[in-house]
Formats: C-alpha cells, sequence, structure tokens
C-alpha cells in the first residue's frame, strides 16, 4: 500500500479492521465493512488520482447503506492527498445495496469510510465532539474573569497586608515573573494540545493521572468557601440600599449595651475601642466565636439563602458549558474594572491615601530573607491566577489547535497582575484615609481577613459622599468578580466528571455539583466558619495546590520531556519556545518550589487563625485532607500501572511513563502531521 493513513491510535488501518484498498493505486482510497469512530461514510465513489481508469470493483456481501450524519461534508480526503466524491443512493436509480461503477456493472455495494477534515485545519476542535468557544474573545474573558477575582481584590490585600505590605510585593512579583506566568502558559498549550480536561490531559504521562484528581480535590475546598464570601458579599450588597447604611448606625437590636439611642457607641461599654462597622460583621452579619472547641454552632439563615442564590447563578452560567460560561464573561471581565478605577479615584483623594499606598509599595528588603513571605506569595500567585487548580486546562482546551494561546498567556498575565496592583493601591488608600482618621499606625488598623473586605473598606464607604452608591458598587463589584472565579473553579470540577463519564448529561452533573458544594458551604456560614475557612485554604488549597503544581511542571518537564514538550507547542502555534521559558519549566520551578516548600516546613509555626490556636482534632482534620489529596497521586498512578498491557510489573510501570495513543491532537490530519513533525528528518 502507498501513504497508509494512522488512525486515532496512531495506528495503520490493517485488514483486521475490516479496512482494505483497491489494486492498482497509488493513493489508495479505504474500503470498509464496518464503520471506524474516526470516518465517515460515502455510499458511491469516483475513482481519481494515477490508475484510476484499471480501478476494478470491489466484491463481498451486500451490506445496507446507512445515512450520513447532516453536517458531514459531501467531498473528503480518504488519504489526505486523493480527493474523494461521495454521493448518496437517493441521488441514484439503484436498488439498496447496489452502487453503480464507470463501466456500468452492478455488483454489491461496499461502504467506503474516509477522514473528514475541516476546510482549514488550524480551525479543527468541534469534530471531535467537545464544546468550542463562539469565538476568541470569550475565551480570553472567561480566563482574565477566571484569573481577576477575588484573589486580587479580596485575598491579595490582606495577605500582602499580613505580610508587611511592600515587604510582601517584591516575592509576590518575582514568583509571578518566574513561576505564575510560565505555569499559566504551560497549561493553557497542555489543554490546547490535546483538547482535554485536567485528568485525561494526562495521557501525557498515565502515571501522573493522579494530578488532575489531587487539583480537583483542591478546587473543591477553595470553591466551598469562595462561594460563602459571595455570600456575604450579596447580604452587604442587599444592605447597601437602605437608607442609612447599617454599619454606619450602632443598633441596640444587635449592639446591646455598647450602643447609645442615638445610634452611636456607648464609649463606656465599649472597653476594646471596636468600630460600628466591626460590630456590625461580628453581631449582625456574621456573628463569630471565639473558639470552635465547643463546636461550629448553627449556620445563619439570612447568609444561608444569600449563598443559595449565588450557587443557583453559579448552575444558570454553567449549565450549557462554555456556550453559557462565554457571555457571562463579558459582564464578570470587564465590569470590576469599572468600579475600581472609580473607588481608586475616590480613594487616592482620600487625606492619608499616599502614606497607605507608600506602605503597600515601599520595599522591606529583610523579609526577603523570610522563606513564610515567599510561600505565601506562591500560594497568593496560585490562588490570583488559578494555576494548578485545572480551569485553565479545561478553558484552553475548548479552543481550536491553532489559537494563539502565547498571546493570550501574555495579556492575561499582565492583567492579573496589573489588577492587583490596582486593587492593593485601591485598599491600601483606604487604609492610609482610616489610619489619619483614627490616628494609629497602618499595620493596627484592621486585622487580616474578611474584616478587610467587610469592616475597613465598609467604614470607609460610609463616610464618601452617597456612601449607599458607593457601597453597591463595591460589593456589586465583589460578587462579579466572585461569580467569576467561582464558575471557572465549578467548571473544572465539572469537566472532570463529564470527561470521566461522558454519558452523563453535563446540566445534570452541574445540578448535583452546585447541590454538594451549597451544603458543604453551610459550616462556613456558622459562628465558627472563619476558622473553617482558615483551615481548608491552609492545608486544602494553599498545600495542595502547591504541591500538585510542583508535581505537573515536574511531570510534564522532566517525564514526559521539555524537548518533546516544546516540539509539541512549536508544532501547535507554529512558534519555537524561547529559553525563558524552558529554564522556568525545566528547573527554577520544579526546583525552586521544592526549596521553599522544605524551608517552610522545617521552619513552620502552630497554624493560628486570627492568633487563635485550633484544637488538635482540627488540625489533624487538615492534615488528612491534604493527605488525601495528595495520595491521590500515588494510587492513581499504580491504577494506571496495573492497567497497562505490557507483561511484568517494571514493564508496565515504564509504559505508564510513557504517553498513550490517546496524546496528540484528536484531528486525524492534523494528527498525521504531527507525527511526521516529531519523526527523525
Amino acid at each position: 500500500m502507498g501513504n497508509e493513513t494512522p488512525d486515532f491510535d496512531g495506528q495503520t488501518p490493517s485488514s483486521s479492521t475490516g479496512l482494505n484498498s483497491g489494486g492498482g493505486m497509488d493513493n489508495p482510497t479505504f474500503i470498509a465493512d464496518e464503520p471506524h469512530p474516526d470516518y465517515v461514510v460515502g455510499e458511491e465513489f469516483t475513482p481519481t488520482g494515477k490508475g484510476a481508469e484499471s480501478q476494478t470493483p470491489f466484491g463481498g456481501a451486500p451490506v445496507t447503506p446507512s445515512e450520513p450524519p447532516p453536517d458531514y461534508d459531501d467531498t473528503f480526503t480518504s488519504d489526505r492527498d486523493s480527493p474523494v466524491k461521495s454521493s448518496y443512493l437517493s441521488n441514484q436509480n439503484l436498488g439498496p445495496g447496489q452502487i453503480s461503477y464507470q463501466d456500468g456493472k452492478e455488483e454489491p455495494h461496499r461502504t467506503m469510510w474516509g477522514a473528514r477534515e475541516p476546510e482549514d485545519p488550524s480551525e479543527a476542535g468541534a469534530e471531535d465532539g467537545r464544546d468550542t468557544w463562539d469565538n476568541p474573545i470569550e475565551f480570553l474573558l472567561s480566563c482574565i474573569s477566571m484569573s481577576v477575582g477575588l484573589g486580587n481584590v479580596w485575598r491579595f490585600p490582606f495577605v500582602a497586608y499580613s505580610n508587611g505590605g511592600g515587604a510582601f510585593l517584591i516575592p509576590y512579583l518575582v514568583v509571578l515573573l518566574l513561576i505564575g506566568r510560565p505555569i499559566y502558559y504551560l497549561e493553557m498549550c497542555m489543554g490546547q494540545f490535546s483538547r482535554y480536561g485536567q485528568v485525561k490531559v494526562w495521557a501525557m504521562a498515565p502515571l501522573f493521572k493522579g494530578i488532575g484528581y489531587g487539583a480537583m480535590v483542591g478546587t473543591i475546598c477553595v470553591v466551598s468557601y469562595y462561594c460563602s464570601i459571595m455570600a456575604q458579599t450579596i447580604f452587604y450588597l442587599a444592605s447597601s440600599f437602605q437608607n442609612d447604611l447599617p454599619w454606619s448606625v450602632c443598633n441596640k437590636n444587635w449592639g446591646g449595651v455598647l450602643c447609645m439611642n442615638d445610634g452611636t457607641l456607648n464609649s463606656t461599654a465599649n472597653v476594646n475601642n471596636r468600630s460600628i462597622a466591626d460590630l456590625f460583621y461580628t453581631m449582625e452579619a456574621f456573628p463569630v466565636k471565639n473558639s470552635i472547641d465547643d463546636g461550629l454552632g448553627s449556620p445563619e439563615w439570612r447568609l444561608s439563602l444569600c449563598l443559595l442564590f449565588a450557587w443557583i447563578l453559579i448552575f444558570l452560567s454553567l449549565w450549557k458549558g462554555v456556550k453559557s460560561s462565554g457571555k457571562v464573561a463579558y459582564f464578570t471581565a470587564i465590569f470590576p474594572y469599572v468600579v475600581m478605577l472609580i473607588l481608586l479615584i475616590r480613594g487616592v483623594t482620600l487625606k492619608g491615601a499616599g502614606k497607605g499606598i507608600l506602605y503597600f509599595i515601599e520595599p522591606q528588603w529583610e523579609k526577603l530573607y523570610d522563606p513564610k513571605v515567599w510561600y505565601e506569595a506562591v500560594s497568593q500567585c496560585f490562588f490570583s491566577l488559578s494555576t494548578g487548580f485545572g480551569p485553565i486546562i479545561m478553558f484552553s482546551s475548548y479552543n481550536p489547535f491553532k489559537h494563539n494561546v502565547y498571546r493570550d498567556a501574555l495579556i492575561i498575565s499582565f492583567m492579573d497582575t496589573f489588577t492587583s496592583l490596582l486593587a492593593g493601591c485601591t485598599i491600601f488608600a483606604v487604609l492610609g484615609y482610616l489610619s489619619e482618621d483614627l490616628g494609629v499606625p497602618i499595620e493596627k488598623v484592621t486585622t487580616p481577613g474578611g474584616g478587610l473586605a467587610f469592616v475597613t473598606y465598609p467604614e470607609a464607604l460610609s463616610s464618601f459622599p452617597v456612601p449607599q452608591l458607593f457601597a453597591v458598587l463595591f460589593f456589586l463589584m465583589l460578587f462579579t468578580l466572585g461569580i467569576g472565579s467561582a464558575t471557572s473553579l465549578a467548571g473544572g470540577v465539572i469537566t472532570i466528571i463529564c470527561d470521566q463519564f461522558p454519558k452523563f448529561l453535563r446540566w445534570q452533573v452541574t445540578l448535583i455539583v452546585c447541590i454538594v458544594g451549597f451544603f458543604s458551604g453551610l459550616m462556613y456560614l456558622t459562628p465558627g466558619g472563619n476558622f473553617m475557612v482558615d483551615l481548608v485554604n491552609e492545608f486544602g488549597a494553599n498545600f495542595v495546590i502547591y504541591v500538585i503544581a510542583m508535581l505537573e511542571v515536574g511531570a510534564v518537564s522532566w517525564v514526559y520531556g521539555l524537548s518533546n514538550f516544546c516540539n509539541d507547542i512549536e508544532f501547535m502555534l507554529n512558534r519555537k519556545v524561547g529559553w525563558y521559558w524552558r529554564v522556568c519549566w525545566g528547573f527554577i520551578i520544579p526546583v525552586g518550589l521544592f526549596a521553599i516548600l522544605v524551608y517552610y516546613m522545617v521552619t513552620r509555626e502552630t497554624f493560628k487563625s486570627g492568633g487563635v490556636e485550633y484544637p488538635n482534632i482540627g488540625i489533624i482534620c487538615g492534615w488528612l485532607l491534604s493527605a488525601f489529596a495528595i495520595l491521590l497521586v500515588p494510587a492513581f498512578g499504580l491504577h494506571s500501572v496495573l492497567t497497562r498491557k505490557a507483561g511484568t510489573f517494571s514493564e508496565k510501570f515504564m509504559e505508564s511513563l510513557k504517553p498513550s495513543k490517546h496524546w496528540g491532537p484528536q484531528n486525524p490530519r492534523l494528527r498525521k502531521e504531527w507525527l511526521d513533525f516529531k519523526s527523525p528528518r
């Protein structure tokens, strides 16, 4: 046979699969009695190419022709060189099971199968049945909406505040440049090249498919408490429409003896000098406990309804897949910037704003020697960009094969950094104002955590002109950011389930995930919920995703092979991979992350929440959560080894380190070109 065409698995069709070729053809057409999943049907063919005049009919038992799918072209290429024209019996005066040839003889009908390809193979994607973005803008905006979220506006300022402001900024920017951006680009390329989610993408090295499941656990942990923060945001947003902002007036119904009849604080009873906004948050909006030794308590019913509303919106955003989430991204990616610019303009005009911004950007060089600051910088980088969690792989898997993700990775990583700095300047400008107004140092204005978004900033908003307007804008922005991030994280979990169980309808999987997410999120809305947020964030998100990201880059660079991966990118994007990416992927990220992790674990202090130590059972549960997520990697690795087809265990192990037959472009033509590209020249 001449130029044989490999099928999906990279193997050449043989007679054992019912495929054969016409005699005398230099560029043969494959003939099949049974359909092959990667080929489409035609029922009459016109031989073309060299030797066409000598082609003879094929014999064999008659078969009843099947009607091809309506979206298939009637012209396709059987061997990617020789075009074949197909037509259907409905257009011929022939009986069932018969076909007429050039010499007029009637022979028993044989069904021909040939690979259908898009006119532009660079746009290959939809033919494998996987969803595809309606346009590239939706992909870009969805990634921005995912990466630019609460991690930038809510988490980044309080992490920076907890680690000394400018002392944190330099490690954070260094980590973004050497770790965050390279991992973002790597995950984009993994998803687009394979068109798989974060589990099936490990067809590149099946031993490590547990990385995808471990990341899923971290994602579930984050999205569960993410939505509890959104619930608090909804509560504050609804409260912002009152004539008097409730956190600006001390109400005896919830403040008791700490409040006067005229709505001011009782300075005699307020021995701890707490603000009205602080009292409103801890006594009315989100009652908190000083310890969880006696349990968490019961969920706050109003916040529970807000949580339900948040999950309903997430379901409506995801139930149709990227077709619905892509449309939502137009709003969730753009609106927050409008609000942040408004708040920044207002913030920098406040008295003391310059003092706060200077605290944010002024470096403290001695902090560079503290491994805790670097560990926090890496964790914040992962949380902000969403690297290591899986949604980046998921989103890019819906792209056409030749889409320019290099450009998108640079745009998104820049926007993420820009947004963090913009949000930092906005928040610290307000902190500087409060420091000036209260006469206390900036580092003592507030406590890290939820207090920054739900105590300090609302307190500042109450002194703005038309405070209701600014409050509505601020909390609507927070909620919008939360929706953008939560839909991406939840979508990653849904994609894993749908990829593993393709018979399940997507809307059903989405509904189940949202229901489970709602009930799991109720524990964060209890009086001890803040303790659970910190515990799950530390052990279920920070630590797990840190280890998973380290293993992910190491597996790609050192097991699949850095050269192989760079060649795949070069084939896909038609651009060579520069030394910056190679050095970061091959050395800086895996080695650097491992070194920071070891140093941090050796010098680690007892974990606390707001200065309060956890009961032993809490710390034990935290480590069990981390162990469960990370042990999924060797567990599924062992499963991959045992399910290999090789003989001995060592042979199975070595086979599990090599790409499976499913790794590579899904489109048959692109796959053949990729295999040719990889072959020695």
